[in-house]
Parts: structure tokens; C-alpha cells; sequence
């Protein structure tokens, strides 16, 4: 077991919601700055800078993961992370079928930039990305798994698309190994509330929409790979730690 400083929840400026300048280069350098070993790109219903994501970590030797913040019918957020960049984007296609196709409005909503290997704009997503998609939490957590993926609910302690307060507790399906937190301060009040909690694994993270609020110096995760592992074998004692069901969270 060795131990790697985290952060699961980043956006970037596709995001309409992230900052222009949350590049796929400048995260992955201020990763590196902050001390993290790996990080995760989880833009709202969208995978479109995963592929720059992973070039830019190379560089910075910092372990990429594919992921993404999906949005469900009923208005929850959930991360989707993934073993494998194609996973990834094989995931990303299916929801793309599940999107209720809204234009978007930058001078309301903000730009959604695509951003190429060279860390430059190479094109915009037209249609908003922060809206709800068709598919349910059931529908979208099997999807997740279907694709090698591990689904964890986004932000439990925030009301604004926590699955707690949007659903009103902890449903018996699907059933989630892990969730996320954006303070780990609110663990205790969460777990008296809804003892369930005690059973799932909990990994705080930053869900950064700025530069700045990038997690330094991270959440830490006690993995079944050594430090200077490959960054696949990292990827996959990552997604195995995030499903599994015993207890090994913060608490």
C-alpha cells in the first residue's frame, strides 16, 4: 500500500461554469505544483479534454484519470472516473445520446472550450452541458460500471445537486461504494444523520472550477500499487479501491 495525494473533481474550461484559463496544461502544471499524484478531469457531461488532459500529465508526471461530472434526470451529480482513456470516451458517447440538446449562451452561461494537445482552443461545444441528460441515477451508475467505471456521488454535503438533499438520503439502488465530499468536517453531521454512510468510503475533493482552487496538497489514498508504478496500475488500484465495497474511508 503505498500513498498518493488526489484530487477527483477538477473542471475545466469546457465546463461553462470553469474558468478560460483552466486548460488542460495549466491544471495538470498546477497539479504539479500543489504536490498531487493524480488527478481526475471531470467536466459536466462531457469527456471532450480528457485526450489533452493525459498529454499534459506526461509532461508534468503527474497520473491522469478520465472522468466526468454527469448530471442525472433527477438532477444529481455524479462523478464517473475511469481505468482507461478509451473507456472513457466510449462512456462519453453514450451519454452524449442521453443530452437534451439546449444551445448555449456564452455571454449568459459562459464559453465551452475544447482544447487541443498544444494546450490551445480548437474548437466549442455548442449545446449546453450542465443541464440534466435523460438518464436516471440507476440508469447512469450501471452505465458507469458498464464501461469499467467507478460511480461515486458528487459533493454529498452540498445541497445544490447532492445526492443527500436532492433525493432526501442514501437510496437502496444503486448502491455506491464511495461518495465525495467537499469538506471533510461535514462527515460526522452526514454519517449521524445517515448511518448508512458509515458502510461507503469517502474521498474529499476540490471541485475546482478555478485555478486556485486546485487541492493542495490533496486528499490522501493509500493504493495497492507502489509509488512509482505505471500510471495504468495506478488508474487501476484507484477504480479497485473506489469499488470496492469494505470500509476504508477518512472517518
Amino acid at each position: 500500500m503505498s500513498a498518493f495525494r488526489c484530487d477527483l473533481h477538477i473542471h475545466s474550461c469546457l465546463s461553462p461554469c470553469g474558468d478560460e484559463e483552466m486548460t488542460p496544461g495549466n491544471i495538470a502544471g498546477v497539479a504539479k505544483l500543489n504536490g498531487l499524484d493524480i488527478i481526475a478531469l471531470t467536466d459536466h457531461n462531457t469527456c471532450g479534454n480528457c485526450e489533452s488532459l493525459f498529454a499534459a500529465c506526461k509532461t508534468y508526471g503527474v497520473t491522469p484519470v478520465a472522468g466526468m461530472e454527469l448530471t442525472t434526470s433527477e438532477d444529481v451529480h455524479l462523478l464517473c472516473l475511469f481505468r482507461t482513456l478509451l473507456d472513457a470516451t466510449a462512456f462519453w458517447a453514450a451519454v452524449d445520446e442521453q443530452r437534451v440538446r439546449i444551445k448555449n449562451r456564452p455571454e449568459i452561461f459562459g464559453h465551452q472550450l475544447l482544447i487541443d494537445k498544444d494546450d490551445e482552443p480548437c474548437g466549442e461545444e455548442a449545446f449546453l452541458l450542465v443541464n440534466a441528460t435523460t438518464l436516471s441515477l440507476e440508469a447512469a451508475a450501471h452505465l458507469c460500471r458498464a464501461h469499467r467505471g467507478a460511480a461515486i456521488p458528487a459533493h454529498i454535503d452540498r445541497e445544490a445537486n447532492g445526492m443527500l438533499s436532492v433525493l432526501g438520503g442514501v437510496p437502496e439502488e444503486p448502491e455506491f461504494s464511495a461518495v465525495e465530499v467537499r469538506d471533510a468536517a461535514n462527515l460526522a453531521a452526514l454519517t449521524q444523520e445517515h448511518p448508512i454512510l458509515c458502510a461507503k468510503r469517502a474521498i474529499v475533493s476540490s471541485d475546482a472550477h478555478r485555478l486556485w482552487e486546485i487541492a493542495e496538497p490533496g486528499f490522501p489514498l493509500y493504493l495497492k500499487c507502489e509509488r512509482g508504478a505505471g500510471a495504468q496500475e495506478v488508474r487501476d488500484a484507484l477504480i479497485d479501491w473506489l469499488s470496492e465495497q469494505e470500509r476504508g474511508g477518512i472517518l
